[in-house]
Protein backbone atom coordinates (compact mmCIF):
# COMPACT_ATOMS: atom_id res chain seq x y z
CA UNK A 1 0.00 0.00 0.00
CA UNK A 2 3.17 2.45 0.90
CA UNK A 3 3.91 2.31 -2.86
CA UNK A 4 0.44 2.68 -4.19
CA UNK A 5 0.13 5.90 -1.81
CA UNK A 6 3.51 7.31 -3.49
CA UNK A 7 2.48 7.11 -6.59
CA UNK A 8 -0.71 9.80 -5.80
CA UNK A 9 1.56 11.70 -4.03
CA UNK A 10 3.45 11.46 -7.02
CA UNK A 11 0.78 12.46 -9.50
CA UNK A 12 -0.52 15.53 -7.23
CA UNK A 13 3.06 17.03 -7.22
CA UNK A 14 3.45 16.66 -10.86
CA UNK A 15 -0.43 17.69 -11.67
CA UNK A 16 -1.64 20.52 -13.68
CA UNK A 17 -2.78 23.25 -11.51
CA UNK A 18 -5.70 25.43 -11.78
CA UNK A 19 -6.70 28.27 -9.54
CA UNK A 20 -10.32 29.29 -10.49
CA UNK A 21 -11.26 32.85 -10.57
CA UNK A 22 -13.31 32.69 -7.17
CA UNK A 23 -10.60 31.30 -5.36
CA UNK A 24 -8.73 34.35 -5.69
CA UNK A 25 -8.39 37.46 -3.24
CA UNK A 26 -10.13 40.03 -4.56
CA UNK A 27 -9.41 43.61 -3.65
CA UNK A 28 -10.52 46.91 -4.37
CA UNK A 29 -7.78 49.62 -3.64
CA UNK A 30 -8.86 53.01 -1.75
CA UNK A 31 -7.24 55.24 -4.84
CA UNK A 32 -9.14 52.83 -7.52
CA UNK A 33 -6.90 50.06 -8.42
CA UNK A 34 -8.95 46.44 -8.32
CA UNK A 35 -6.95 43.92 -8.08
CA UNK A 36 -7.16 39.74 -7.90
CA UNK A 37 -4.71 38.65 -6.27
CA UNK A 38 -3.08 34.65 -7.31
CA UNK A 39 -0.70 33.98 -4.41
CA UNK A 40 1.46 31.02 -5.14
CA UNK A 41 4.00 29.21 -2.98
CA UNK A 42 7.13 30.97 -5.56
CA UNK A 43 5.10 34.05 -6.96
CA UNK A 44 2.45 36.27 -7.05
CA UNK A 45 0.56 36.90 -9.97
CA UNK A 46 -2.41 39.73 -9.63
CA UNK A 47 -4.80 40.62 -12.61
CA UNK A 48 -5.27 44.86 -11.87
CA UNK A 49 -7.95 47.03 -13.33
CA UNK A 50 -6.86 50.72 -12.58
CA UNK A 51 -10.04 53.41 -13.17
CA UNK A 52 -10.05 56.27 -14.65
CA UNK A 53 -8.55 59.70 -13.09
CA UNK A 54 -6.44 57.31 -10.48
CA UNK A 55 -3.17 57.13 -8.92
CA UNK A 56 -1.35 54.07 -6.61
CA UNK A 57 0.80 54.82 -3.91
CA UNK A 58 4.25 55.39 -3.88
CA UNK A 59 6.24 52.75 -3.34
CA UNK A 60 8.82 50.72 -3.87
CA UNK A 61 10.29 46.92 -2.69
CA UNK A 62 13.03 45.87 -1.25
CA UNK A 63 13.44 42.43 -2.30
CA UNK A 64 10.64 41.68 -4.88
CA UNK A 65 11.00 42.13 -8.67
CA UNK A 66 7.64 43.70 -9.95
CA UNK A 67 7.08 43.46 -12.95
CA UNK A 68 3.81 44.97 -14.98
CA UNK A 69 2.16 43.62 -18.67
CA UNK A 70 -0.05 46.19 -19.81
CA UNK A 71 -3.01 44.62 -21.20
CA UNK A 72 -5.25 47.34 -22.55
CA UNK A 73 -5.44 51.18 -22.05
CA UNK A 74 -2.27 53.04 -20.95
CA UNK A 75 -0.82 54.49 -17.69
CA UNK A 76 1.82 57.15 -17.24
CA UNK A 77 4.73 55.48 -15.17
CA UNK A 78 6.57 57.51 -12.60
CA UNK A 79 9.78 56.58 -10.99
CA UNK A 80 12.23 58.64 -8.72
CA UNK A 81 16.05 58.27 -9.60
CA UNK A 82 17.97 60.10 -6.84
CA UNK A 83 15.59 63.04 -6.85
CA UNK A 84 15.10 63.64 -9.85
CA UNK A 85 11.09 62.23 -10.83
CA UNK A 86 11.25 60.41 -14.49
CA UNK A 87 7.80 59.60 -16.46
CA UNK A 88 7.43 57.40 -19.85
CA UNK A 89 3.43 56.78 -21.36
CA UNK A 90 3.05 53.00 -20.99
CA UNK A 91 0.81 50.74 -23.17
CA UNK A 92 -0.84 47.42 -23.98
CA UNK A 93 1.80 45.07 -24.91
CA UNK A 94 4.57 47.13 -22.59
CA UNK A 95 6.37 45.67 -20.05
CA UNK A 96 7.61 47.41 -16.80
CA UNK A 97 10.30 45.79 -14.55
CA UNK A 98 10.22 48.48 -11.25
CA UNK A 99 13.14 47.40 -9.59
CA UNK A 100 13.78 48.80 -5.88
CA UNK A 101 12.51 52.12 -7.43
CA UNK A 102 10.03 53.89 -5.58
CA UNK A 103 7.37 54.37 -8.68
CA UNK A 104 3.73 54.67 -9.54
CA UNK A 105 1.47 54.23 -12.29
CA UNK A 106 -1.18 57.28 -13.54
CA UNK A 107 -4.38 56.51 -15.22
CA UNK A 108 -4.61 59.82 -17.22
CA UNK A 109 -7.56 58.29 -19.47
CA UNK A 110 -10.99 58.01 -18.86
CA UNK A 111 -10.89 54.30 -19.37
CA UNK A 112 -9.92 51.55 -17.34
CA UNK A 113 -6.85 50.18 -17.57
CA UNK A 114 -5.87 46.62 -17.48
CA UNK A 115 -2.62 44.98 -16.71
CA UNK A 116 -1.22 41.73 -15.03
CA UNK A 117 1.64 42.28 -12.28
CA UNK A 118 4.08 39.07 -11.74
CA UNK A 119 6.50 39.90 -8.24
CA UNK A 120 9.26 37.18 -7.68
CA UNK A 121 11.57 36.84 -5.42
CA UNK A 122 14.99 37.07 -7.43
CA UNK A 123 17.78 34.77 -7.28
CA UNK A 124 20.45 36.70 -9.48
CA UNK A 125 20.75 33.68 -11.39
CA UNK A 126 20.06 33.94 -15.63
CA UNK A 127 17.59 31.62 -16.17
CA UNK A 128 16.98 32.26 -19.95
CA UNK A 129 18.75 28.85 -21.03
CA UNK A 130 16.24 26.94 -19.02
CA UNK A 131 13.03 29.47 -19.95
CA UNK A 132 13.71 28.93 -23.83
CA UNK A 133 14.37 25.30 -23.81
CA UNK A 134 12.42 23.81 -21.00
CA UNK A 135 9.42 22.33 -23.33
CA UNK A 136 8.75 18.63 -24.07
CA UNK A 137 7.08 17.49 -26.95
CA UNK A 138 4.94 15.15 -26.24
CA UNK A 139 3.48 12.40 -28.42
Amino acid sequence: MQNFQKAILKIRINAMKIVQREKSLSVSKPEGTNVRYYIRQEYELHYNEQVAGSSQVWHHHKKILESLYIIEGELTAEWKVGEKTKNQIVKAGDLIETENTPHTFINHTDKIVKFIVIKQVPTGEDKRGILKTDKVIDQ
